[in-house]
């Protein structure tokens, strides 16, 4: 619908009979009653010609009104009523929930620099863990959802946490950063496929905290802070399986410890460059004990502790026992070769087959 307003000319001829003293009158009522917007534009157009213009500042969203509109869309994804006919949701809004999810998700970032950001930090942990869900729960139609809504797991969660360091400090960041990253890190990504634009932009989350933690201090601290948050995510675990597959032997308490200890591979890596060999080894040692993990991951965590340490013997039997679970896996083998260990019989055919195969300078 076209506005009803004057043309150019029109205005010009209004204004015309109005002598300067009005004209400033006029002006100062637009200035004194428009909203920060518009006198933001009447500023910068005072301005004298040789200053430059301004550009308006965007207002920072409310962080109460963020959750609470983060806090609905998330519940009713979860409810499946973008997925069924739900009446709290209309056919409209279910194909276009990708729109309304990069809003709520934009919003509640932008809060994030208000006075009380702490509600808006809320808001970006419920909208980071949906996006952790979407990759393999149905709560929109989607092939690949994280893909689709464009967002960005990783710079949510540095924004998230420089944040907190930024208006509370390192105490407080070390106090709920780690359990998120327990409950956020993901060792192939958020996305379903591993590709496309939103892979390109991913980090890991260890990578976000290694540019974070910037003395030996902070490591040492939020080292500690982690295994706590480890040992505690391992008691959480539920201690009997809790799936339909129960009577078939499946152990749904050793696979997520076994996923966890995947997802936080980079991590550990980070952890044993940092205090293996060190005055605080001993950190260490409570990471290879901690009841959190489970599975080869974790023996071949413990098996590259006895390598640092020189405990070539030790370590040959731990990285032996990874391979007979993953026979192929390629930085088990790696090892197993630098500290000399038996080989089961899949792993020693294919570093056969591996030793066979041409070298890129022998290649035509």
């Amino acid at each position: 619908m076209v506005a009803n307003r004057m043309n150019r000319d029109e205005f010009y001829a209004a204004m015309a009979p109005s002598d300067e003293e009005r004209l400033r009158k006029i002006l100062w009522t637009l200035y004194w009653r428009g909203d920060a917007r518009l006198r933001e534009r009447i500023e910068d157009e005072l301005r004298p010609p040789d200053q430059p213009k301004v550009k308006p500042k965007k207002e920072i969203p409310s962080p109460d009104a963020a959750l609470a509109e983060v806090t609905a869309f998330v519940k009713l994804a979860r409810d499946g009523a973008y997925m069924a006919g739900d009446r709290r949701v209309h056919r409209t809004e279910r194909s276009n929930w990708r729109v309304t999810f990069r809003r709520l998700a934009g919003e509640a970032l932008a809060a994030l620099q208000a006075a009380d950001p702490g509600p808006a930090r809320q808001a970006v942990a419920e909208i980071v863990d949906l996006a952790c869900e979407m990759r393999d729960s149905d709560y929109f139609h989607s092939d690949d959802p994280v893909e689709a809504a464009k967002f960005v797991v990783s710079d949510a969660v540095a924004a998230l946490w420089e944040s907190v360091l930024r208006t509370d400090g390192f105490a407080a960041f070390a106090r709920c950063a780690p359990e998120q990253l327990i409950r956020w890190e993901s060792e192939f990504g958020w996305t379903r496929r591993g590709y496309g634009q939103v892979p390109e932009r991913e980090t890991a989350l260890s990578d976000v905290l290694a540019r974070l933690l910037t003395t030996p201090d902070t490591w040492r601290t939020f080292t500690q802070a982690y295994l706590v948050a480890l040992d505690a995510a391992g008691r959480a675990d539920p201690g009997r399986p809790r799936t339909i597959y129960t009577s078939s032997g499946f152990d749904g308490t050793s696979y997520r410890r076994q996923q966890r200890a995947k997802d936080l591979t980079a991590w550990h890596g980070l952890l044993l460059d940092h205090f293996a060999g060190g005055p605080e080894d001993e950190l260490i040692d409570q990471l290879a004990a901690s009841q959190g993990l489970a599975g080869p991951e974790l023996t071949f965590l413990r098996a590259l502790i006895a390598e640092r340490r020189g405990q070539r013997a030790q370590a040959a039997t731990l990285v032996a026992e990874c391979l007979k679970e993953l026979p192929g896996h390629p930085a088990y083998l790696n090892l197993a070769v630098e500290v000399g260990a038996e080989l089961p019989p899949p792993s020693r055919e294919l570093l056969s087959k591996r030793s066979r195969l041409p070298m890129p300078s022998d290649l035509p």
